[in-house]
């Protein structure tokens, strides 16, 4: 009875369900929980699990997808006999230990081309696509010759999974054993050729003395057996630590495994005599060698038939006599364009690190800082004259700065190569003061001068009232059309807001109309042109946004 009560799985009770549709729902459900929690009480091993036809436990962990059988099958209760082989397909494979003949038939001689054979080599058992003989240059339907023999024909075999996968299908352990045979004759006569040269007594006195101590050999690496008379010597010493494990620094990159070699010192701290392995391609005789290659390669471009391993000599002297070409052309060079142009004086100077450094003049200074012994060194000076003054001026052009002009500091006068005109120029406001000077005589310009700046002050004293006044009614007028200007933008801002609040409600509503609607029933608008949001429609889309986080969102 418990088994009646428990064997049945999830999907059975679900694929009689149509025969309960006339019941009410209730009851379905209520066999589609109990069906679930059957389930997992088996998971959990509070119940039995359930049997199949033969009587054997299924596990109730097994994959829906495997258990469930398929609606064709036709099983009336849980099984898994749908995933295993199936008896009457495995009868008609062939058994995995049948053997049957492989290769070719050479019991037949054929001189003829067969009509339907293999156009390449001749063979009636396939055709020309499948053919694994090399293309001849004259198939066998033209040239008529080297027919090759016909393969033995396979019967149809029918090979199971297992079967198609045999790696040794066909293989015979009885013919392994003429190879074994062969390789213990090559043996024996090895030893035997030994033991005779040992007998003969034809060993030197090196060998012997070798041998005679050669059970005390202790060397690291070394295997001895002193009665087949051997030394085997690995190469590799055990105590020497591996490379990779030198560097532990996890984070550090010191050890290429391309090269297998260490490209700086991992620890420069502690050893500082190791200085990596990757230095040395760039050290000694290698960059000559890289250098030779690279000349090779060039000359055998150019029609120089010579190579670095081959004709190493050659090579060097071929390099030897192309630098010495080259030299002598580069001089001839120079030669020329020096006898063309000069400038030999300047190639035998004195390099400038000569020129720069210190020399041997002595010099003494006293605590003060004069010097007491010796020649002090000069000031430089530059190669434009100094202290020259041009039109009796007592300063240079540029050394007065005033509003936005340059002028000399002397006169005060802002026009350049202009006559000086002395300390009275400098009371003279700066609009006179670049009058030039036409005559040389003092008097009468100080007399012109003193008339034309009276009469100068009160005119620009008027004009500087008149300036401000109407800079003053400038100044209002723009503030008062920046505060219109601001207001109608207010104005503007505000109604352009409500129409798109307006506007904003209206796609709401359409919204949530369109989401009442059945999916099937929903009208499709494809002539929507679609355009980049202004600010005030954006500012009412966040204003009438819904906020489900809200919490307060469903009181308003």
């Amino acid at each position: 009875m418990a088994h009646t009560a428990h064997s049945v799985p999830v999907s059975q009770i679900l694929k009689t369900k149509t025969e309960y549709d006339e019941e009410p729902k209730k009851k379905s459900r209520e066999d589609w929980r109990k069906a679930k929690e059957l389930e997992e009480a088996r998971k959990a091993g509070t119940a039995p699990a359930a049997v199949d036809e033969e009587g054997k436990d299924i596990n109730p962990h097994i994959p829906q997808y495997i258990s469930t059988a398929p609606w064709y099958y036709g099983t009336s209760g849980p099984t898994l006999k749908h995933q295993r082989p199936q008896e009457e397909k495995q009868k008609s494979y062939s058994e995995i230990d049948e053997w049957y003949k492989r290769g070719v038939d050479t019991s037949k001689v054929v001189t003829k081309y067969r009509k339907g054979a293999c156009e390449n080599c001749g063979a009636m058992t396939h055709k020309k696509k499948d053919c694994m003989e090399r293309p001849r240059k004259v198939g066998a339907k033209f040239s008529n010759s080297q027919i090759a023999p016909d393969e033995f024909v396979q019967k149809n075999l029918m090979l199971s999974y297992d079967g198609k996968r045999d790696r040794w299908s066909g293989y015979e352990a009885s013919e392994h054993k003429s190879v074994i045979e062969e390789f213990q004759k090559v043996e024996e006569a090895k030893r035997q050729l030994k033991a005779d040269k040992l007998n003969a007594g034809e060993d030197s006195d090196e060998e012997k003395d070798e041998d005679k101590y050669v059970d005390e050999v202790d060397m690291p690496g070394t295997k001895v057996d002193s009665k087949q008379r051997i030394t085997v010597r690995n190469l590799r010493i055990r105590e020497d630590t591996a490379k990779y494990l030198r560097n532990l620094d996890p984070t550090s990159a010191y050890y290429d495994p391309k090269t297998r070699s260490m490209r700086e010192n991992p620890n420069p701290d502690v050893d500082d005599m190791y200085s990596g392995e990757n230095f040395v391609r760039f050290t000694g005789d290698t960059q000559k060698h890289s250098k030779a290659q690279v000349f090779a390669w060039e000359a055998y471009e150019k029609g120089v038939d010579v190579h670095l391993l081959a004709e190493p000599t050659k090579l060097e002297l071929l390099q030897k006599e192309y630098d010495k070409k080259k030299e002598q052309f580069k001089s001839q060079v120079r030669m020329s364009v020096i006898d063309k142009y000069g400038g030999e004086e300047h190639l035998e100077a004195p390099p400038k690190a000569l020129l720069l450094a210190q020399t041997e003049d002595y010099i003494e200074y006293s605590r003060s800082g004069k010097v007491i012994k010796g020649q002090e060194k000069e000031i430089i000076k530059s190669k434009y004259e100094e202290d020259v003054y041009l039109n009796n001026h007592t300063s240079v052009w540029g050394s007065f700065w005033q509003g936005g002009q340059w002028g000399y500091k002397c006169c005060r006068s802002f026009i350049k190569n202009s006559y000086c005109l002395g300390e009275a120029n400098v009371s003279v406001p700066s609009e006179q003061s670049s009058i030039p000077a036409a005559t040389t005589e003092s008097e009468p310009i100080k007399e012109i001068i003193k008339t034309s700046s009276d009469e100068s002050s009160s005119e620009d004293e008027e004009k500087m009232r008149k300036k401000e006044k109407k800079e003053k009614k400038k100044n209002k007028k723009k503030k008062h059309k920046e505060i219109k200007k601001k207001k109608e933008k207010e104005l503007n801002r505000e109604e352009k807001l409500k129409e798109a609040l307006k506007i904003e409600e209206e796609n709401q509503a359409k919204a949530d109309k369109l989401l009442s609607v059945d999916e099937r029933k929903r009208p499709y608008n494809s002539m929507y042109e679609a355009k980049k949001p202004t600010e005030e429609e954006m500012e009412a889309y966040y204003m009438k946004r819904r906020r489900e986080e809200d919490p307060m969102n469903q009181f308003l």
